[in-house]
C-alpha cells in the first residue's frame, strides 16, 4: 500500500512534552482488534485524552484536546515509542493526521514501524528539542526531508537529522517495500538476464 509522499513539511506542531511514552500509551492494547490501518487515530493516546472510555468527555488539560495545538508534526519528549513492538502505534499516529514525529530519542522498533508506515521520525538533540518546546504556541517547523534538516521558523535555528537512504527514498516517493521493488523492476530484469 503506497503512502503519501513526504518532501517538505511546513506546519505548526503539537507539543507532547512527556518522556518515555510507550506504545501502549500511544494506542492501548484494547484497541488493537482492527485488521486495517484505518480508524486508529481516534484512539491515539486514548487514556490520556478521555475520561474513562467515554470519548464524549475529553480531558481539557491534554494537548490533543486543546484547540491552539494542531498540525502535521507531533513533538514528543525523549524515548518516544518504547515498549512492545506495536505497528498499530504508527498507524494511529498516521491516521490522526501526523506526517512526522520529532523527539531526541526513538525506540528502534517504533522508528522502523513509523518509517514503514509513512511517518517520518526526526531525531534531534536534546538542546534543540528544548528550543522547539519553548516555541510551542502556534510556532511553525519546517522539516526538509531531501536536505535532512529541521528548522524552527520563528528563530531560524536549524539542525540536521539522519535517515536511512532507502527509507528516505521510499518516503520521498510514497513507496512501501513492494512499491520500491516494482519501481526497480526493469533493473531486476536486466540483472536476471545478465
Amino acid at each position: 500500500m503506497s503512502k503519501n509522499k513526504i518532501n517538505i513539511i511546513h506546519s505548526t506542531f503539537v507539543p507532547l512534552n512527556i518522556e518515555n511514552v510507550d506504545t501502549d500509551q500511544i494506542i492501548p492494547a484494547r484497541f488493537l482488534k482492527g485488521t486495517t490501518r484505518d480508524g486508529f487515530g481516534k484512539n491515539l493516546f486514548r487514556d490520556w485524552r478521555y475520561e474513562n472510555d467515554d470519548d464524549s468527555k475529553p480531558k481539557k488539560d491534554f494537548v490533543l484536546n486543546q484547540s491552539e495545538y494542531k498540525g502535521q508534526i507531533l513533538v514528543a519528549g525523549k524515548n518516544f515509542g518504547c515498549g512492545s513492538s506495536r505497528e498499530h502505534a504508527a498507524w494511529a499516529i498516521h491516521d490522526a493526521g501526523f506526517t512526522a514525529v520529532v523527539s531526541s530519542f526513538f525506540a528502534d522498533i517504533f522508528k522502523n514501524n513509523a518509517l514503514n508506515n509513512g511517518v517520518l521520525p526526526v531525531t534531534v538533540s536534546e538542546a534543540f528539542l528544548k528550543q522547539i518546546f519553548e516555541q510551542a504556541n502556534n510556532a511553525i517547523l519546517t522539516i526538509n526531508l531531501p536536505d535532512q534538516t529541521i528548522t524552527i521558523d520563528a528563530t531560524g535555528e536549524k539542525e540536521s537529522f539522519e535517515i536511512n537512504n532507502y527509507k528516505k527514498e521510499c518516503l520521498l516517493n510514497g513507496y512501501d517495500d513492494i512499491d520500491y521493488l516494482l519501481s526497480i523492476m526493469n533493473d531486476i530484469e536486466i540483472f536476471e538476464s545478465a
